[in-house]
C-alpha cells in the first residue's frame, strides 16, 4: 500500500515538472526611446514603426552624435547605443529580438529646428507595406537646406496606416490618401472618403475621411483616442505670413452621421465640406503637439495664428482652384524672437475630404485634391 502511495505521489510530482516549461524569451524588437546627451534635443524623439527622427537644437553639430536607445526588454540594437555617428544623412540601425529569431531595421534621421521645406508639389511618395498585406502611398518632401548644404526631407502623415487594419491586401489607389496622376502641375495629392466597412463599424468607426498633415499619426491609439492620434506639427524657425495653393472637391452623395447608437444615419440637406488650413502655435512640455481635439480650438492659448479656407471655399469646385490665404494672429498674441530662434514655435497644415471626419461624420466619395502648395513667410 505505500509503495502504492509512493508512486502515486512521484507520478503527480513527474507530471507537474512536465508543465513547468522555461519562460519564453521575448520576441520583440523594438525601439521605444532615444537619448541624446548634452540637452541637444529640442523636442521628444518620433518614433515610428520603422524609423526615428530627433529633432535637434539648431547649434547641435549633427555629424558627431551618439544617440542612446531604449529598446524592448532583452533586445540588442547594431550599431551599439553610444555609438558615435554622421547624420548629414540618415543611419540605419538593427534591432534583435532577446530570442534572436526577429530584427528590424530602423531609419534614424536627425533634423534642426528649420528642416522643413516651403513649397510641396507632392511629387515623391514610397510605398509602404502594411502587416494586413496591402500596400499604401507614404508623402515626403525632400531639398537642399541652402545655408547647410544638407538634404532634408520631410515626412507628411496621414490615417493610412490605421485604414490598413480594414483593407486587406489592396493597393494605394484603394486607400483614403494617395498620388493621383492628374495634378495642377505633374501629380497631386488625392483625399477620399471611405467606408471602413465591417471591421469599422464593429469598433463605431464607420468611415475614414482622406487626409494628410504635418506631424504624426499614431496608430496604437487610434481606435481607443481617434481625435489624439492625429499629431500635429514640427517646428518651424520662420514667420508664416501667407499659405497658398490649387485644390479641387468634390462632395459625395450622402452626408452621414455617428447617431447615439453610433451607426451612421443620413442628414437630410446637408452636404459635405473640405478642410484645408495652417496652424502656427507655440510648442511647450505640456503641448508638444496639437491634436484633433485642440488644433483649431479658440481657447487653445498655445495657438499664434491661422490661416484656412473661409465657408465658401470649403465647398464643391470642379476645376483647380487656386486660395491664398493669410495668417490671422489671434489677439495679443506676438512673435518672441528668442523663442523663434530657439526653435519653441511648431506649424502644421492639414488637409482633409470631409470637415467632420475626425468624429466619422461625412460623405463616403467626397473627393479633395490638393497640389502647390506654398508657405510666405518673414
Amino acid at each position: 500500500m505505500k509503495l502504492i502511495n509512493w508512486l502515486l505521489v512521484l507520478g503527480m510530482m513527474l507530471a507537474m515538472a512536465s508543465c513547468i516549461k522555461k519562460e519564453p524569451l521575448n520576441a520583440e524588437c523594438d525601439i521605444v526611446g532615444v537619448v541624446l546627451p548634452d540637452d541637444a534635443l529640442n523636442r521628444t524623439p518620433i518614433i515610428e514603426n520603422d524609423r526615428v527622427t530627433l529633432i535637434v537644437k539648431n547649434y547641435v553639430n549633427i555629424t558627431e552624435l551618439a544617440p542612446e536607445f531604449e529598446l524592448t526588454p532583452g533586445a540588442t540594437i547594431q550599431p551599439a547605443s553610444g555609438t558615435e555617428r554622421d547624420f548629414t544623412e540618415p543611419q540605419t540601425y538593427v534591432v534583435t529580438s532577446e530570442d534572436g529569431e526577429w530584427s528590424k531595421a530602423y531609419t534614424v534621421t536627425v533634423q534642426r529646428n528649420n528642416a522643413i521645406n516651403l513649397k510641396y508639389g507632392f511629387e515623391d511618395v514610397r510605398i509602404v507595406n502594411s502587416m494586413q498585406g496591402g500596400k499604401y502611398d507614404e508623402f515626403l518632401d525632400v531639398s537642399i537646406n541652402e545655408s547647410t548644404h544638407q538634404r532634408d526631407t520631410m515626412i507628411w502623415a496621414s490615417g493610412n496606416a490605421g485604414f490598413a487594419m480594414t483593407n486587406g491586401t489592396k493597393p494605394p489607389e484603394t486607400y483614403p490618401t494617395f498620388q493621383a496622376n492628374d495634378g495642377y502641375v505633374g501629380k497631386c495629392v488625392e483625399m477620399v472618403t471611405r467606408s471602413t466597412g465591417a471591421w469599422g463599424a464593429m469598433v463605431n468607426k464607420p468611415i475614414a475621411a482622406g487626409n494628410l498633415f504635418i506631424g504624426k499619426f499614431n496608430v496604437t491609439i487610434a481606435v481607443a483616442t481617434p481625435l489624439k492620434a492625429t499629431q500635429f506639427g514640427t517646428p518651424f524657425s520662420s514667420v508664416p505670413r501667407y499659405f497658398s495653393g490649387y485644390y479641387k472637391y468634390k462632395p459625395g452623395e450622402v452626408y452621414q452621421r455617428l447617431n447615439e447608437s453610433n451607426k451612421l444615419e443620413p442628414v437630410e440637406g446637408k452636404v459635405d465640406e473640405c478642410n484645408i488650413y495652417a496652424v502656427f502655435y507655440e510648442s511647450t512640455p505640456e503641448m508638444e503637439w496639437l491634436d484633433g481635439s485642440n488644433v483649431l480650438s479658440d481657447d487653445n492659448p498655445n495657438i499664434i495664428a491661422v490661416a484656412r479656407l473661409s465657408d465658401e471655399q470649403r465647398q464643391a469646385t470642379e476645376e483647380w482652384t487656386y486660395f491664398h490665404l493669410p495668417f490671422v494672429f489671434r489677439d495679443g498674441k506676438t512673435i518672441d524672437p528668442d523663442k523663434l530662434e530657439n526653435g519653441i514655435y511648431s506649424i502644421t497644415i492639414v488637409m482633409t475630404s470631409s470637415i467632420d471626419g475626425d468624429y466619422f461624420s461625412g460623405a463616403v466619395g467626397s473627393t479633395l485634391c490638393v497640389d502647390e502648395l506654398e508657405l510666405k513667410c518673414d
